[in-house]
Parts: C-alpha cells; structure tokens; sequence
C-alpha cells in the first residue's frame, strides 16, 4: 500500500519546491520513494498474472520515473514533479507500445492504460487495425464496465481533420481521428492507503488488458 508519509511528502512538496527544501527533507523523499518501489514491485507480480507481456521479473525501481524535471524548455521552473509515476511496459522496457501508468499525487491519483501519443509507424499501424477490425475495439471501449470505470473513449484529443487515407465517412472515423488511445480511472488518497491497495489497482488494470492486447497485436 501507498504509506501515510508519502502523501505527506508531496503535500509539501507542492508548497515548497524548492531545491533548499528538497535537500533538508531527502530522507523523506528517499522513504516515499522508496515505499513506492515496493508498492511496485507488489503490483508487477499481481500484473503478470493479468497480462503474460509484463516480464514478472521486472526491476520495480527502473519502472518509477525520476521526480527531478526537465526545466530547459518549460515556463515552469519548480524542479521537482509533485508525483511519482510509475510505468509498466507490456513489450520490455525499450520497445514501446501498450503500457500501464499509476500516478500517486495527493488527491489526483489514477491509473491508465493504453498507448499515449504513438510514433508515427505504429500510430499508422494502430489506424490500420482499427479500420480492418474497428468493431473489436468498439466491443471493449463501449462495453459497460469499461465505460463506468473509464468514461468515454472517443472523447480523447483528435486530430482537426481527417488523417491521411482515410474519408470522412469511414465508420470508425472518430476512433481513427484519436492522437492518443487510454484508458484512465482516477483513485482516491484512501483507496492506495488500504492494505489491499496493489488488489485494486491490478482489477482495475485487467478491465485495461483487452485494450492493451488490441493495440500491442497492431503493432506486432
């Protein structure tokens, strides 16, 4: 489970991002993260029984981002995120495609699923699949569970006009349209506290699965 103090730390994170701060409280930092490495570790074994593509040997530690943020090009000059992200790859570590992805912030946590922005050969690749077997993937973003614990599918960051090679009447033109293809629930403080927290998580990540296998054998 998500510890107490971990939320505590990145409560004041957000109200002293800071590298002085930072500094003064690394003891806090070192323990929240690594509690969050554990809760990692936990849900990697949970997840492999779910979904074979997750190696259950993974290195929990190499799966949590860094906290420190790339301020050369940002507006925003606070050097440390207010969260821990945690991706779990279904295609090892380098190869990209279909992932998981818990983000634990104080009060906005949540869990997704899916591809994020797709390169561009396996973006055509995914485009590809869902115009010869679009009806598969409507059965999963449209079956009722997914819909309550996920909201609306199509409702995610489309491009203005048609993409290339296809026509405004495809029927599956509002999912070929998508820049992006994720599912996401948020989770409550409450809910990664409880003992049973990494259980919870996993159940909602197997209702993700379907969604994951239909875009990784896209592009396979």
């Amino acid at each position: 489970m998500i510890q107490h103090h971990t939320f505590d730390f990145l409560k004041e994170l957000v109200e002293n991002n800071n590298r002085e701060w930072f500094q003064a409280n690394k003891e806090r930092y070192d323990a929240a993260r690594e509690n969050v490495i554990e809760f990692t570790a936990e849900l990697i074994k949970l997840m492999h029984k779910i979904d074979p593509g997750i190696d259950a040997g993974l290195d929990s530690k190499k799966c949590v981002m860094r906290i420190y943020r790339d301020i050369r090009f940002s507006k925003n000059k606070t050097p440390y995120k207010n969260n821990f992200g945690v991706s779990i790859p279904t295609r090892g570590l380098k190869l990209g495609g279909a992932e998981y992805y818990l983000h634990i912030t104080p009060d906005s946590s949540f869990i997704a699923g899916g591809y994020w922005m797709p390169e561009a050969g396996h973006l055509k690749s995914i485009r590809q699949e869902i115009d010869y077997n679009g009806h598969d993937l409507k059965k999963i973003i449209d079956e009722p569970e997914f819909i309550k614990l996920f909201g609306k599918f199509r409702e995610q960051d489309q491009l203005k006009s048609v993409p290339r090679d296809y026509s405004t009447d495809n029927e599956n033109i509002d999912l070929l349209k998508l820049k992006s293809f994720i599912a996401q629930h948020y989770l409550t403080n409450k809910e990664l506290i409880k003992e049973n927290s990494a259980e919870t998580v996993a159940a909602i990540c197997s209702r993700i699965y379907p969604l994951n296998v239909f875009l990784n054998n896209a592009i396979a």
